[in-house]
This record gives structure tokens, C-alpha cells and sequence, in this order.
């Protein structure tokens, strides 16, 4: 005797929602692991560095150059991510959460050397703000990643600190809006207001909260699982396809345009930037630096991209490189433009020949409204 299937009791409707429900939330769970993974190991890190500093066998012949030799030897033998301003930022982990060592001997599934490690000397140091620890380590680190940190560390009031880690994990806050408060003095504020809960309700009615797609999107998560920048990086399906074909089209016109990064990230103070693309152009012999976007054009883009072709200028020429030049790209029907970036290209000769080089206006124009 055949027996009929359940029925669930479930509109298609229902059935949609409940699949992006388990979506969202096994999305939260394992954005949440690789965070506490990263933050655990950047603070393990940090604790060697600073212990070898103090006593390490050899750290004589290396004096103050012990990071930036570290950086150089990591950088070659595990990833590129290992910076000697990236390493200073573990450092700091470490020296201003001491208390995350309990948390590290805690887990069951830490490594026994870790434990062997850090038991005897850093569990024992007391936190720089231990009066002022309103939220438990253990909710700190499954809460906050490691740029939330970054972000803390700029307070170097411990109670400034400690209110913005409350209310950073109370209100879900990214990291840019963890950011955008501290810059406009919430916690100052907050003391002078004489109603604080109205303070309080505006500032959760506006801001901006973390979204696990976004948080995965992280410069230091993706380092740390190894991803390349293109591969979380792209704003749009839109401007992901146009940089696709844009990349094509260029090595096609056979300009000398070699092709060097798709993404290509760059520290400017403590903000990552993503430039789209970046060539070499073997002729003119200077980087060509590209921003695609799929919007009308807008002043800021020019800024944008003229803060890339300096910071390009500095950074990145060689000896015998002419100054990096800069094309902006915006995409709209009836709005295709085009914008070059000339700062400091001042030589008369090298400007007409980056003229005929390049690819021209009404080139790119064509292509982009063919493509749109």
C-alpha cells in the first residue's frame, strides 16, 4: 500500500524564504568562524612578537628591524598579506586585549601548542582596561572582526574604548559605521547630551549595520582564506561583465598595453582601496590605472581616481617609468564619458605621444555603448 507524501503546509512563497533563511544564517555562522579564526590567530601573532622582542635568543641582530625582517621573510614564504604594518596591527591586538589569551586556552579545539604557549605568561597580564570590560572577551571576539579592532584601537581612552565596543555590538555596527562614529565624536557627544537614550535612538535609526555578504568582502578575510580581491570584490553584476570585455578590448587594440592586476589593492593610511584595473604600458612606459563606472559621471570619481594615479606616482614607479596616467570610465546611456587623469605628465613630447598611444575617446565611447 503506497502511502502519499506529507504535504508541508508550504507555499512556494514559504519555500523561497525558508531556503534564503538557512542561506542567511549558515552565511552568519561561517562569516562568524573565519572571524574569531582570524582574530585568534592575528592575536597569537602578536603575543610571539612581542615575547620575542623581550627575550628572544637572537633578537640582538635584528634591534628595531626585527618587524620589517619579518615582514620581508613572511612575505616570501606564506602570503604577501604579511606587511609590516599588518604585523604592528597584530601587536597592538595583543597589547591592547591581553584577556583574549583566556579565551584562546578556553577552547576546545585551540591547538595544544598555542596552549602551552600563552598559559604561563599572557593570561597573567592584567588588560590595559580591565575596569572597564562592560562586554565579556568571549562576546568581543565572536562579535567584532579583526578591522572592528583596528578601528578600537584608535581610542586610546579605555572607557572611549569600551563605549564603542557596547555599542558597536549592541547596534550590529560595520566597521564603517563603527568608523563614522568615532569621527563624529559619539562618545563625546554621548556625555554631553543630556538625554542619552534620544542620543542613542538616533544614532541606531541611521546607522549602518554589518551584513555577512559585506563583512566577507573584508580586505583581511579574504587574505586570510586566500581569495583574490576580484573574487569578492566586484560592486556589480554590471560592472563585473563591462570589466571583463574592457579588459579584452584593450589587449586587442594592440596599444602595448600589458595587463597587470584586476583589483589591485592599495593602503592609503588605514583604508584599503581597490583600483579596477591596472596596466603597463610598455611604450609610453608607465602604469595606466582604469576606473569603470556604471553610473553618469560625478566629480568624485575624478578625485577618486586622481588619489590612485598619486598614490601610483609614489609607490610605484621605477626608475625610468614616466608618471602613471589614470582613464575614468563612466557608464549611462547618453552619459558614456570619458576622463584622463594628466597630473604631472607636464612633458610636451611625452603627452603627444600618450595621445597617439592610447586608446581614443570615440574608441572607447563605441565600445562601451555597444556593450550597454
Amino acid at each position: 500500500m503506497k502511502t502519499s507524501p506529507k504535504k508541508s503546509g508550504m507555499t512556494f512563497h514559504d519555500l523561497v524564504l525558508s531556503i534564503k533563511g538557512v542561506h542567511e544564517q549558515c552565511l552568519v555562522q561561517a562569516t562568524k568562524a573565519v572571524n574569531i579564526s582570524l582574530t585568534l590567530r592575528n592575536w597569537m601573532i602578536g603575543y610571539q612578537i612581542l615575547e620575542y622582542e623581550q627575550g628572544g635568543l637572537d633578537r640582538a641582530n635584528y634591534g628595531s628591524r626585527v618587524i620589517e625582517k619579518l615582514a620581508s621573510t613572511l612575505h616570501k614564504e606564506i602570503d604577501q598579506c604579511y606587511t609590516g604594518r599588518y604585523l604592528r596591527l597584530c601587536r597592538q591586538l595583543y597589547e591592547v586585549y591581553p584577556q583574549i589569551g583566556k579565551s584562546v586556552i578556553s577552547k576546545s579545539d585551540t591547538p595544544q601548542n598555542w596552549k602551552s604557549l600563552i598559559s604561563e605568561s599572557s593570561v597573567k597580564k592584567p588588560s590595559l582596561q580591565a575596569e572597564y570590560n562592560f562586554v565579556p572577551t568571549e562576546e568581543l571576539i565572536q562579535q567584532l572582526s579583526f578591522t572592528h579592532f583596528i578601528e578600537l584601537f584608535k581610542c586610546e581612552n579605555p572607557l572611549k574604548r569600551a563605549f564603542y565596543e557596547h555599542e558597536c555590538i549592541r547596534g550590529n555596527w560595520s566597521v564603517r559605521e563603527l568608523k563614522r562614529q568615532i569621527v563624529t565624536l559619539y562618545f563625546e557627544r554621548s556625555g554631553l547630551s543630556k538625554n542619552k537614550k534620544k542620543l542613542a535612538a538616533l544614532v541606531a535609526q541611521k546607522a549602518q549595520t554589518d551584513k555577512p555578504e559585506f563583512t566577507v568582502r573584508d580586505p583581511y578575510i579574504f587574505e586570510f582564506l586566500g581569495l583574490k580581491p576580484q573574487e569578492v570584490m566586484g560592486e556589480s553584476h554590471l560592472e563585473d561583465a563591462l570589466l571583463d570585455r574592457l579588459q579584452e578590448f584593450l589587449l586587442e587594440l594592440g596599444h602595448g598595453f600589458c595587463f597587470e592586476a584586476r583589483q589591485k589593492r592599495i593602503l592609503l593610511d588605514d583604508e584599503h582601496a581597490f583600483v579596477d584595473l591596472v596596466f603597463y604600458h610598455r611604450i609610453l612606459k608607465c602604469h595606466v590605472l582604469i576606473e569603470l563606472k556604471a553610473d553618469e559621471f560625478k566629480h568624485e570619481h575624478v578625485g577618486q581616481l586622481n588619489t590612485y594615479v598619486n598614490w601610483y606616482r609614489k609607490n610605484a614607479m621605477s626608475p625610468g617609468d614616466n608618471p602613471p596616467v589614470g582613464i575614468l570610465l563612466c557608464t549611462r546611456k547618453n552619459h558614456a564619458k570619458i576622463e584622463y587623469a594628466l597630473a604631472g605628465m607636464d612633458n610636451k613630447l611625452f603627452v603627444k605621444k600618450y595621445q597617439l598611444e592610447l586608446p581614443k575617446k570615440e574608441e572607447i565611447q563605441k565600445f562601451l555603448e555597444a556593450q550597454m
